[in-house]
């Protein structure tokens, strides 16, 4: 078997939002032009852009949006294109409902010819999903008609370029949600489609299926694929292709995310099934058969987590035997974890794009690659400039006066200062998430500790009008960048985690290192990298017992269930692992999976747990406590649920240790999608005095109405990092009556009960500053102005 690398070019989307968008999802080649397409926008049109060659190698040359682009449209979810035709499709037009436009080129332009959409597609139905031409045939698939069933429509096009539904196919005895539809080729005689979520259970197993057609408008189900053994995941049917009379069939989630494709020939009128190809490494996770493409002789497989950021792997194919030949591996240019370099494959004469749909946190990329004679060679590099986030605000206090801060929402919170994602060393597409703070013992300097999805930012707000953004420790080599980055400190020293980055580690960070930075900001690196875990959802430190506990751990290392990891770090720079605890009467898994949690050494009213060292534990359906004063024998001393649980997410404890303050990170969606909202953001109040006994006394709902993250108490004042409605204050005098008298909005300009704005907040400065992280859009430095009250 031969292998080679090829250096390829990246093309990626010039002036974007700060969201996911997949450019690179779908492309089309014609005529020495290049379209790709980043559907996946929202809350704003998408486009299509077109390249040219040009002096200086592929050059954007031009744009397509949706005729009625006033809002979000998924417009390219698929692009289909010959020398008469560019069909387009968008499912999210008229609250998906979707439709499929038609275009003809005159001259240099692309004009619109129609709109195609059937008349018994309705509302949320996405009609315009995949598609694909065939000569004078066009197939659309509609995902969720007829209750998800799904079906494909095939159109006729006449000699004027008018086109007519000739045939609707619909399969046979599907169930809802089954997604016929999902992927689609013809051989000229019969269509080959997906069904990706098809089995009795909807466990994406997946099925596919075979459409004869005998006659203009007369189409019969021939086959129906399914694996002899199915498991959950498999996505059989994500992609399918014709060679030489052989049906072949991507499963990419097959044998624990490997993947395979498999092919199937008739013999004696039957369809048997024949070789079953995978990588050549077969390695978890690479997901090889999540592309499929057949070029002349050529059959490419894209696997999309191959060697971590994805490969496409091209293998000949004997035209007369229908052996496969040597394989090609095919890797992209400047790649990261998790990319998806091979989602898509489109190959056209000389030319081929790949896509990279996951590149830079979903914003994505496309590759193009092109071929020379027999050789495929690389190509110029062609970057477009880098999104664009709201500017930075420094210099100056910003009052909340008339209810408002700059553009931000507000109420006796002032703006001190604002640093965008891009201000502080995030890359294309990243994003904030956790932030902590360290107070110099030295200088009195305070610093933020910003976590980002690619790295960790250290910021000198010690004059938050004028921060200083002082270095970047960027995340651990070879990890995966993802949304969960936690943060705590300990004898100034930072520990960060990362949930779903695979080998991350703990990193250890001297912090001592930003004392006189000369010329920043500066990359450095981690003082030592803790590896008894993987990946971990977050860190908890108790600084007076001198212990870290990763929770949540996963991917690898020791995980304890998910529970509590014991790590004692009295020598910082030497963590060393003390054990696990886990309580498994809660979890949604039963494996006692906290996803945070607080541990102090207590000193509240109940006597009998004076001066041990205690943990309260937001475990996913309960609150769980335990005593983990003996490293080697944690004692498990109560657990508790409460009405309407969906996700119990962090909590915080008040200072006189009787009051545990926790939230809930999906109740408020779910009343939303019951049909009876809540009243308002939901806080749960739990009377602790009695530590075998936690009693839930109270819920408190907010005067904003969206999803909770984090809470922290400091004094009588509790902080809530509510994603849409930004950082809300809380007096908590009264702990049963908690009365909001203060907030500042990160992203007033959305209202929707989801997961953008704020993160997550840092109260605990001497000075007052306040600093809360907001998702895309970056830090705020702001300070609480309470009420005067005048004798």
């Amino acid at each position: 078997m031969s292998r080679c690398r090829w250096m390829i070019a990246m093309i990626v989307l010039a002036g974007a939002p700060l969201q996911a968008q997949q450019f690179g999802s779908y492309a089309a080649i014609q005529n020495g032009e290049i379209m790709i397409s980043e559907p996946v926008n929202r809350e704003d049109p998408a486009v299509i852009y077109i390249y040219r060659r040009g002096a200086g190698g592929w050059e954007e040359a031009g744009t397509l949006m949706a005729p009625e682009h006033e809002g979000g449209d998924y417009f390219g979810r698929f692009i289909a294109l010959d020398d008469r035709s560019l069909v387009i499709g968008g499912t999210l037009l008229d609250e998906s409902t979707g439709a499929v436009w038609v275009y003809r080129k005159n001259g240099d332009q692309w004009q619109l010819d129609e709109r195609l959409r059937p008349d018994d597609v309705v509302t949320g139905e996405a009609f315009g999903r995949f598609g694909i031409l065939h000569g004078d045939l066009l197939f659309v698939s509609a995902l969720g008609h007829n209750e998800g069933r799904g079906a494909v429509w095939v159109y006729q096009r006449d000699a004027s370029g008018a086109w007519s539904v000739e045939a609707k196919l619909e399969p046979e005895g599907a169930s809802p949600q089954e997604f016929f539809g999902w992927s689609l080729a013809f051989d000229g005689e019969r269509l080959l489609t997906g069904a990706i979520q098809a089995s009795q259970e909807l466990q994406q197993r997946g099925a596919a299926y075979v459409f004869r057609r005998n006659a203009p408008g007369n189409w019969t189900q021939e086959k129906r694929f399914v694996l002899d053994e199915p498991s959950q995941g498999d996505a059989f049917g994500s992609s399918v292709a014709w060679v030489g009379g052989r049906a072949l069939i991507g499963a990419p989630g097959r044998d624990g995310g490997i993947g395979a494709v498999y092919t199937y020939e008739q013999r004696a009128g039957e369809w048997v099934e024949s070789v079953t190809l995978s990588t050549p490494e077969r390695v978890s996770g690479a997901r090889f058969g999540s592309a499929l493409t057949i070029h002349e002789s050529e059959l490419w497989v894209g696997a999309p987590g191959a060697d971590a950021v994805g490969r496409v792997y091209r293998m000949a194919v004997d035209a007369e035997t229908g052996a496969f030949g040597d394989v090609d591996e095919i890797a992209g240019l400047e790649g990261d974890v998790g990319d998806g370099f091979g989602s898509t494959i489109t190959v056209s004469g000389n030319l081929a794009v790949v896509g990279a749909i996951n590149d830079d946190y979903g914003l994505g990329s496309a590759v193009i690659l092109e071929r020379d004679g027999g050789a495929w060679n690389p190509i110029t590099k062609a970057l477009g400039p880098d999104p664009k986030g709201l500017d930075p605000i420094i210099a100056g206090e910003v009052k909340c006066a008339g209810g408002q801060a700059d553009q931000f929402t507000c109420r006796q919170v002032d703006l001190l200062s604002f640093l965008p994602v891009q201000a502080i060393g995030g890359g294309r597409g990243a994003q904030t998430n956790d932030v902590w703070g360290w107070t110099d013992p030295q200088s009195g300097n305070e610093y933020a500790i910003v976590g980002r999805t690619d790295g960790t930012a250290f910021v000198d707000v010690t004059d938050p009008m004028n921060p200083v953004y002082v270095g970047n420790l960027p995340k651990t080599a070879g990890s995966r960048g993802n949304a969960w980055r936690d943060i705590k400190v300990h004898a100034n020293h930072a520990f960060i985690v990362a949930d779903g980055a695979g080998q991350h580690g703990m990193q250890v960070f001297d912090l001592t290192r930003l004392r006189g930075v000369q010329n920043p900001p500066v990359s450095f690196d981690e003082d030592a990298l803790y590896d008894g875990i993987a990946s971990a959802h977050n860190i908890v430190i108790n600084e007076e017992s001198a212990y870290a506990y990763a929770v949540g751990s996963n991917s690898g290392g020791e995980t304890c269930g998910g529970g509590l990891h014991m790590i004692d770090i009295h020598e910082p720079t030497r963590p060393t692992f003390r054990g696990c605890f886990a309580d498994t009467t809660t979890g949604m898994a039963g494996t006692g999976y906290s996803h945070d949690a607080m541990c102090i050494i207590y000193h509240g009213p109940d006597g009998e747990h004076e001066g041990k060292e205690i943990c309260f534990g937001a475990n996913e359906n309960a609150l769980s406590i335990v005593d983990i004063t003996d490293k080697q024998n944690p004692s498990r001393l109560a657990s508790a649920n409460y009405p309407n649980v969906a996700y119990a997410h962090q909590g915080w404890i008040t200072e006189d240790h009787k009051y545990f303050f926790m939230n809930d990170e999906g109740d408020e969606s779910n009343s939303v999608r019951s049909g009876q909202p809540m009243a308002g953001t939901r806080t749960l109040i739990w009377d602790v005095a009695d530590l075998d006994d936690p009693i839930m006394i109270k819920e408190h709902f907010g005067e904003a109405f969206t999803i909770d993250h984090n809470l922290y108490v400091k004094g009588n004042l509790m902080y809530q990092s509510n994603y849409v409605s930004g950082l809300r204050i809380l007096d908590i005098s009264d702990p049963e009556n908690p009365r909001e008298v203060g907030f500042l909005d990160t992203v007033p300009w959305s209202e929707e009960v989801g997961f953008d704005g704020s993160w997550s907040n840092y109260p605990f400065f001497a000075s007052g500053t306040l600093v809360v992280t907001s998702g895309s859009e970056g830090v705020f430095f702001l300070k609480y102005r309470p009420v005067e009250i005048v004798p």
